[in-house]
């Protein structure tokens, strides 16, 4: 292990402070309100992956709480994807029903109609078919009457929205160095997704600085990795408002041999350091072999971990100041054999049992900040990338997050 510093990453970004955090942020009605005008209806937003869309027609509905809104996300025939609010333009009237938090579906014709009154509607939102158009006495221009748009675009797979009416920037210029930092990543080479969701009573932020940082993987997962002696985070990058890290590993004991043949057939488990070489250069940058993952977070709610031979992520959706939806989706190669599904299948469960360890700590945090017996909380050096993130917050909110 390398030599760590009480303060390496307060001298490092000085601009963050030092300060006690705030815990009022997270449970101010007025906090959620801002976040919500501030932030969600201006930021982008990931809302799905380019292979949830892939042919032509295809489609994807994406409720979005928060903004009192679901998105139609549908692949056209010319190849682009795009992004509808999901109201006719008739009534008011959901054009396509929704089943959860996402719903998916495809239309061979790339159109959509609406089941209330047949109101058809192609993929670039135009109307093409109203019945009984005759009988409407008042101009309709088909094209200007249509589905109202989302701005909508890609970036390494994933597709991102901006519910604004005109954004501050563009994605590849809100992303800055983020975007680049992870550009050589080879998601596509892991399609194969295990998908997790959940309502948790908690504010989102506590949700997002769970797992944005490893001071607590000895203490809550001492029982899903026993073999960890201790834990260092190194590589910190601040790009904009977004942040990143890496974590990397002193393990005292090895796998278990069920653990160790998974890891052997299929890649796909944390509980094993990374093939380096593998990565790209930005990544694991200085290729020790202690290397676990990578950890990252793009604001406002989307958090990216990556190493070699998989990648998966979290994003916590606001639904109210104390309540979130949490999506977690772990990514891995698809299996081309039943022992390579044996692996995944190991691996994934064991990340599934840390991930239920992580956020069976989120109501319980919720809860005792609501009781109002403390006010602040107080983050050390290796949670920069929280102390970050309520420094972002106070940024667009005008809500300052320090305690002076």
């Amino acid at each position: 292990m390398t030599e760590i510093g009480k303060a390496r990453w307060a001298t490092k970004f000085p601009e963050l402070g030092t300060k006690p955090i705030a815990i009022e942020p997270l449970v101010s009605q007025d906090m959620f309100e801002r976040e919500r005008d501030e932030i969600f209806k201006k930021t982008w937003l990931k809302v799905g992956r380019v292979e949830e869309v892939a042919k032509v027609g295809d489609y994807k509905v994406k409720r979005i709480d928060v903004a009192n809104t679901s998105i139609i996300l549908m692949h056209g025939k010319d190849g682009r994807i795009r992004a509808f609010h999901n109201v006719c333009s008739h009534r008011a009237n959901k054009v396509v029903d929704e089943v959860g938090e996402e719903t998916f579906g495809n239309s061979r014709a790339a159109v959509m109609t609406c089941r209330f009154h047949g109101w058809v509607y192609d993929a670039e939102g135009d109307i093409v078919h109203i019945p009984q158009e005759e009988m409407f006495l008042s101009c309709i221009d088909k094209k200007e009457d249509g589905l109202a748009s989302v701005h909508c675009d890609v970036w390494n797979g994933f597709i991102f929205i901006n519910l604004a009416e005109i954004p501050k920037q563009g994605l590849k210029e809100y992303l800055k160095g983020y975007a680049n930092h992870f550009e050589a990543f080879p998601f596509d080479d892991h399609p194969y997704c295990y998908t997790y969701v959940t309502e948790l009573n908690c504010n989102w932020k506590i949700g997002v600085d769970a797992f944005a940082e490893a001071y607590h993987v000895q203490t809550i997962h001492a029982g899903t990795f026993p073999g960890v002696r201790s834990i260092e985070f190194n590589d910190v990058e601040l790009f904009g408002d977004h942040r990143t890290g890496g974590i990397y590993v002193d393990s005292g004991a090895p796998p278990s041999p069920a653990a160790a043949l998974a890891h052997k057939l299929a890649r796909a488990s944390l509980g094993e350091f990374a093939d380096t070489s593998l990565l790209p250069a930005t990544i694991n940058p200085q290729r020790r072999e202690n290397f676990v993952f990578e950890l990252s977070v793009m604001f406002p709610n989307f958090l990216l971990h990556v190493t070699d031979g998989l990648w998966f992520t979290h994003q916590f959706w606001p639904i109210s100041k104390d309540k979130t939806l949490w999506e977690g989706k772990y990514y891995v190669s698809k299996p081309s054999s039943y022992s390579m599904l044996w692996g995944l299948e190991h691996s994934q469960i064991l990340q599934r049992n840390a991930w239920l360890e992580d956020t069976a700590t989120m109501e319980a945090t919720h809860a005792a900040a609501e009781s109002g017996a403390k006010s602040k909380m107080f983050l050390q050096d290796e949670e920069v990338l929280l102390r970050h993130g309520y420094h972002v917050l106070a940024k667009y909110t005008g809500i300052p997050t320090e305690i002076e």
